[in-house]
């Protein structure tokens, strides 16, 4: 079953609790050939591993706390902030508390 992304001038109700959209999970919101919308959910103590995505990115707190981690920089997020990442750069992503992150991704 593929995934069920919004459709252009659908709202998305970023804090959903319904099944369809992942109460408890990640999930993709939104793909375009040149963006990609994702709510990331992490408990607190969990991580997303080091790894790097060819566009630019924004990483924005909704809820909870996290590290941005990057090779020269540790950015903490608390709910209301956001930090932008340039292409291809090697990040993880520590929760400090539970978590609900929209990232953002441009696809060159």
């Amino acid at each position: 079953m593929a995934l069920k992304h919004a459709q252009p001038l659908e709202v998305i109700d970023l804090h959903a609790t319904d099944e369809t959209r992942g109460t408890a999970v990640s999930s993709s919101l939104l793909k375009t050939p040149h963006l990609q919308l994702m709510r990331v959910v992490l408990a607190a103590g969990h991580a997303l591993p080091e790894h790097h995505v060819p566009g630019e990115i924004t990483i924005q707190c909704l809820s909870g706390e996290a590290d941005v981690v990057t090779p020269s920089r540790t950015c903490r997020l608390a709910s209301g902030t956001l930090v932008m990442l340039p292409a291809a750069e090697p990040h993880r992503v520590q929760a400090h508390l539970d978590t609900l992150l929209l990232v953002t991704v441009l696809h060159p």
